[in-house]
């Protein structure tokens, strides 16, 4: 599945999409609030300013990410992978990151506690 694919389905009603692969895509600006990408591979892809408000992101691999600006609120991140991911500016209120895994390179926006949200920095 393409990030065209996933928009068109999306915009036609499913948002169910556990496991996929989507890694490296260009999704800037993507609509998909509420969707379920569990356990998917979001490695490298570029979702900066996207909607996802909703969505369930568990498990997922955000590896190196672009989610500059994306508005996550309400997202369930819980035990993903955000090593490396470019988080500036994004909206994560409510956002459930319980178990999500961070590093050194991880950037977050300005005063985030990522230790206060339970992640794991390894």
């Amino acid at each position: 599945m393409n990030a065209d694919e996933l928009k068109r389905r999306f915009a036609a009603g499913e948002r169910y999409f556990p496991g996929i692969n989507l890694s490296n895509y260009k999704l800037i600006g993507a609509y998909l609030p509420g969707i379920n990408l569990w356990g998917s591979d979001l490695s490298g892809a570029n979702l900066a300013k996207a909607k996802l408000w909703g969505a369930d992101l568990s498990r997922a691999n955000l590896a190196k990410a672009n989610l500059t600006r994306a508005n996550l609120s309400g997202v369930k991140l819980n035990e993903a992978n955000l090593r490396g991911a470019k988080l500036n500016y994004a909206k994560l209120y409510g956002a459930n990151l319980t178990g999500a895994y961070y590093d050194e390179s991880t950037r977050f926006s300005r005063g985030f506690d990522p230790i206060s949200r339970n992640m794991r920095k390894v």
